[in-house]
């Protein structure tokens, strides 16, 4: 495969490329086109002007675009899942089920663009209003979104970016991830066609509305900076988001970033159902998920029974090639990956960590590992292990355990394995993170609910609806009663 920028409406060649390997055997898949300053300029300039015309396409035309859209990934769903298959390394099973969460993106898109709207604002609630017959607030697009969107979900957060800015009638240039690019590559020609045939039947929709540029960091910086870009969404390391956002002044930064997801398993837990998830959040596609379980805090009393469990069912999982149906655990993205996690492991094993299982690896896959007794100020447990790496802790109540999840820098998604009605009321009070889940992992997403951290796991909300309302401006109409002489 060649993959082309798609530029303006055009797929262009610049004769720069950078090779696309599987994480897997390390075989070449692709060819990636590059741009360079000449082509980041063209993207943006054609996307400013695909803008004054876009932002008034109908809802309706919208609509259509993105529901065709939904229905083209299903058309090429079997190239979809081999692209993410051998470029991202992600196991199949897991590969199927991104793709299908990508349409439902498109699709609940479609239909939110029908019905997002403003509201009607009572004036006369208020006793200087007696004299307004009219106001109402309604959202406006910003203006140009750059999306910048990482390897582990190569289809599904590029939909989670450009089928909201879209729906508003936004214009968006996305950088996918250089290491899995296929999928964006697929996309654009889906919109492509999707696109000549609204505008043949419907409405005319600029081609340039949607882009996709493959380029260094550095121009995606220049990007970031430019003054002509509105919003930045951007999802990947907290390092890299912070970063950006610094340069990202005057604009609506939107940033998805990473975290060190926690557990809770109380003294009531159904421990058989709290371990199997468990073991499934914290080493399905390697731990390459932001929200992959990394810390287990059990109490006390049942800890022991918890952590039999929790490693006869690791012993179960399959961890090898990505293209067989019965493996989890596929390659870590690249070598540089595998490494770093091998030294965060050496530094937990001088430290004396007790490692409850062994260590193993071959190439890029490293197997399960279940530690315990690790000091809290490791990177290990301070930082994002994004690899098949699990800590297991006891805790003797559960304002402890509270502490304990709060003191990480992050703060995107928890899950608590309880029946008790005290405790989840204590959980929703004083636990520190974007989404608390009850009985289920943290790894838990359905794409229509708004997701999002707090502290260093991000900015803003995601979601078909929520990002839309990141991606738009509100604007209130106000008028006053033009009085008759009798009144």
């Amino acid at each position: 495969m060649r993959y082309k920028l798609w530029i303006a409406g055009e797929w262009k060649e610049t004769g720069d490329t950078r090779i696309v390997t599987s994480p897997f055997s390390g075989n070449t898949v692709a060819l990636c086109e590059q741009a360079g300053e000449a082509e980041i300029e063209e993207a943006i300039q054609f996307a400013l002007s695909a803008f004054s015309e876009f932002k008034k396409v109908s809802r309706y035309a919208r609509s259509i675009l993105l529901e065709r859209i939904a229905n083209g990934i299903e058309l090429r769903r079997d190239e979809f899942i081999s692209v993410i298959v051998h470029e991202a390394g992600k196991p199949i099973t897991l590969a199927e089920a991104e793709v299908s969460r990508a349409i439902s993106c498109f699709q609940i898109a479609s239909e939110e663009t029908k019905r997002y709207a403003g509201e009607v604002i009572p004036l006369d609630s208020d006793r200087n209003g007696k004299d307004f017959d009219l106001a109402m607030s309604f959202f406006t697009p910003r203006g140009l979104i750059l999306a910048i969107t990482p390897f582990n979900f190569p289809i599904n957060l590029v939909a989670h970016k450009v089928a909201p800015a879209l729906a508003i009638g936004a214009c968006v240039i996305l950088k996918p991830s250089p290491e899995a690019p296929g999928a964006a590559y697929l996309l654009a020609q889906i919109f492509a066609e999707c696109t000549k045939f609204v505008s043949d039947s419907i409405e005319e929709i600029p081609l340039s509305s949607f882009q996709v540029v493959n380029c260094s960091n550095e121009l995606a910086t220049q990007m970031v900076k430019d003054k002509r870009i509105s919003t930045l969404s951007f999802t990947g390391s907290d390092r890299v988001g912070w970063d950006l956002q610094t340069f990202a002044r005057g604009k609506k930064v939107c940033l998805e970033l990473g975290g060190n997801a926690a557990v809770i398993v109380h003294l009531d837990a159904d421990l058989e159902k709290a371990a199997n998830r468990c073991v499934f959040g914290a080493f399905s596609y390697a731990g390459q998920v932001c929200i992959s379980v990394q810390r287990i805090f059990i109490h006390q009393d049942v800890f022991f029974e918890f952590k039999k469990i929790f490693l006869r069912e690791t012993e179960k999982i399959i961890a090898g090639d990505p293209s067989e149906r019965e493996t989890l655990v596929g390659p870590l993205i690249n070598r540089k990956a595998r490494d770093r996690i091998f030294t965060w492991i050496e530094e937990a094993r001088k430290a004396n960590a007790l490692f409850l299982n062994s260590v193993n690896a071959v190439d890029n896959i490293i197997y399960p590992i279940v530690l315990e007794s690790v000091p809290t100020n490791l990177k290990i447990s301070t930082e994002e292990v994004f690899g098949p790496v699990v800590i297991l802790d006891d805790f003797t109540n559960f304002s402890e355990a509270i502490q304990r999840v709060n003191e990480s820098r992050f703060g995107l998604q928890v899950g608590v394995f309880t029946d008790s009605d005290k405790i989840m009321r204590q959980a929703i009070d004083k636990l520190d993170a974007g989404a608390i889940l009850f009985n289920e992992i943290p790894n838990f997403r359905l794409d229509h609910m708004p997701y999002g951290g707090v502290k260093d796991s991000g900015l803003g909300r995601e979601g078909i609806r929520f990002a839309m309302e990141e991606f738009s401006e509100r604007k209130t109409i106000i008028k006053r009663r033009t009085l008759n002489a009798n009144e």
